[in-house]
């Protein structure tokens, strides 16, 4: 019996030393050459603009985890999963188009399901999980989205698949070799962002054993070239988003998955177009182990979307969503505006029938008046067990569009996805406020 567990040892290693040197060879060193940096300047015409909508439409069934990416006719196109609850093998990806123009969202389209990935990359799948999307040199539309085949979410690797028309339709998926340590446990949240020769950086990170943040490098093809460490183990950052400044100067926000409270957003800096990141720091601003969203504005701000919990004794949970802005690099920031509110609920907790008669408001400006009380009701039953319920808004992905304007989509409740529309005078208006 020893000399089999002795075997079994020996044989497993092996497997990992080969699949590791394989990954090796498949991932060749690419030192990175600078960013790119695309800043958009807002139109001073502008009058101040802030509006609100749901993306997804679908009742009683629950979405997360929403990225967005623009079109090359000015709409835009966001994605989520859905399904009975997180993890559950019926969550699919789904997708909408907004057209700024009318001011509306298009129906959900199904964009990738845990059947057909398992057709595609050949192997089980168990569930599915965030969707990032980033647009090529090329002009291809690149999706990236989690697969587990196996366990948890520390088991999950990524897929992507392609699509040369807007998003309308798409490739077979394709499994990606991310990891050494058999392939598992390579998550994603952050927007992805090009390098200055017109390669790809897709923040991804890691939960397996230990969690750190990672940036893979894809070159123009859709190949991964390389893979650098942006914190260790012990600094427990994770979903990072990187924040180029310059050609050589760079920022990278992550967040703050330790057990040490209160927690604060992890930051690394480069200031050799990446080659080289610093060790992670606490930045002032806090962010209740949850995912952050954050953008640098043409005068080097840095506008950020967080679950900054103010009120006294509460340094956990995502009941409150808040706009915060900062003017050197991170070290002080500002509210520009508080998103979302509901840490009230927290000291006063609320019954189902109390809770349900403050969804109702909530919704007054973001659901038809003949469907507000079925909304009500699909938020209730995604956020309450029996009479204990609670408010949600989390994973908020942040872009600015050609014009100028920003778009944020976020969930709200486990039940939609918010998307809210805003340009540069109306933050102007608020700072001033």
């Amino acid at each position: 019996m020893k000399k089999e567990r002795v075997d079994f040892s020996v044989m497993g290693l092996l497997i990992v030393i080969a699949f590791a040197r394989g990954f090796y060879k498949t991932i060749q060193y690419h030192p990175a050459a600078g960013f790119q940096t695309n800043f958009t300047p807002a139109s001073m015409a502008q009058r101040p603009r802030f509006q609100s909508d749901f993306a997804s439409s679908k009742l009683h069934i629950q979405t997360h985890a929403a990225s967005l990416v623009e079109l090359k006719n000015g709409n835009l196109r966001a994605f989520w999963f859905s399904g009975s609850r997180e993890g559950a093998r019926d969550v699919e990806i789904h997708s909408a188009v907004f057209d700024p123009k009318s001011n509306k969202w298009s129906a959900e389209q199904v964009v990738a399901t845990r059947q057909d990935t398992e057709k595609s990359v050949l192997r089980y799948v168990s569930k599915l999980g965030n969707p990032v999307c980033a647009r090529a040199s090329d002009g291809k539309l690149w999706l990236f989205y989690v697969t587990v085949s196996l366990g948890g979410w520390s088991g999950s690797s990524l897929t992507m698949k392609t699509s040369s028309d807007e998003g309308k339709t798409w490739s077979a998926a394709q499994r990606l070799v991310t990891s050494p340590f058999l392939n598992v446990s390579t998550l994603l949240k952050g927007t992805p962002f090009f390098y200055k020769d017109g390669t790809v950086g897709l923040p991804v990170y890691q939960e397996f054993i230990q969690k750190f943040a990672e940036i893979l490098h894809f070159d123009r093809n859709g190949n991964v070239i390389d893979l650098q460490r942006l914190s260790a183990g012990k600094d427990e950052g994770l979903q990072p988003v990187i924040l180029a400044k310059s050609t050589f100067e760079a920022l990278a926000l992550m967040r703050n998955s330790g057990e040490k409270e209160p927690q604060h957003v992890l930051a690394v800096s480069t200031k050799d177009g990446g080659r080289h990141w610093t060790t992670p720091q606490k930045l002032p601003l806090l962010n209740p182990d949850s995912a952050l969203s954050v953008i640098v504005l043409p005068d080097r701000r840095i506008l950020a979307v967080v679950n900054n919990q103010k009120r006294q004794g509460i340094s956990k949970g995502r009941d409150a969503l808040a706009l915060m802005i900062s003017a050197d690099d991170g070290k002080s920031w500002k509210m520009v505006y508080r998103l979302e509110n509901q840490l009230a609920a927290r000291e006063n907790p609320l019954n189902k029938t109390t809770y349900l008669n403050n969804v109702r408001k909530q919704l007054l400006q973001l659901a038809p008046d003949s469907q507000r009380e079925e909304y009500a009701q699909s938020t209730a039953s995604a956020m309450c067990i029996g009479d204990d319920c609670g408010f949600e808004y989390s994973y908020p992905y942040l872009i600015q569009t050609r014009n100028g304007d920003f778009h944020l989509a976020y969930t709200w409740n486990r039940s939609f996805i918010k998307h809210v529309w805003f340009n540069q005078a109306w933050i102007d208006q608020r700072l001033k406020q």
